[in-house]
């Protein structure tokens, strides 16, 4: 059953095509979600820097598929220094490795996951609040 595919030139989705597919769950999420981050940056990365895995106590880099770096909007003040604005890392090879191990979810849906909860955990959101976005978002 090769469902027309040609399994000797396949390939695993890029960066470039994990920036499609972050930027496409980032629309599908309610505005009124992404009101609340403001103007975060999403980036993917093969791997998580070996200083943020060791800052995070994470031994293997494939234990890390998104991390929120930056402060929340409660935090900030007109007064701040100009800065980075915030991110969003999402990490392509421990997010590759999850989907494979656990086949029941689109790639799709992974990176939804991994978006909404790295946002949403860091300003707060319950779970209960986080899994509603995500359903609003299904692909």
């Amino acid at each position: 059953m090769s469902h027309g595919i040609d399994w000797k030139s396949a390939t695993a989705p890029s960066l470039a095509d994990f920036e499609v597919m972050a930027a496409a769950a980032w629309e599908r999420i309610a505005p009124e979600f992404r009101e609340v981050c403001g103007d975060v940056v999403v980036r993917v990365e093969d791997f998580a820097l070996e200083e943020v895995l060791d800052e995070l106590d994470i031994e293997s880099p494939f234990d890390l598929m998104g991390l929120y770096q930056g402060l929340s909007l409660d935090k900030k003040s007109v007064l701040d220094a100009p800065r980075e604005p915030d991110m969003v890392f999402l990490y392509r090879r421990a997010i590759l490795d999850y989907w494979m191990e656990t086949g029941d979810e689109s790639l799709g849906e992974i990176i939804t996951h991994v978006l909404v909860h790295e946002i949403g955990h860091h300003f707060g959101f319950s779970d209960d609040d986080m899994e509603e976005i995500e359903e609003q978002a299904a692909d």
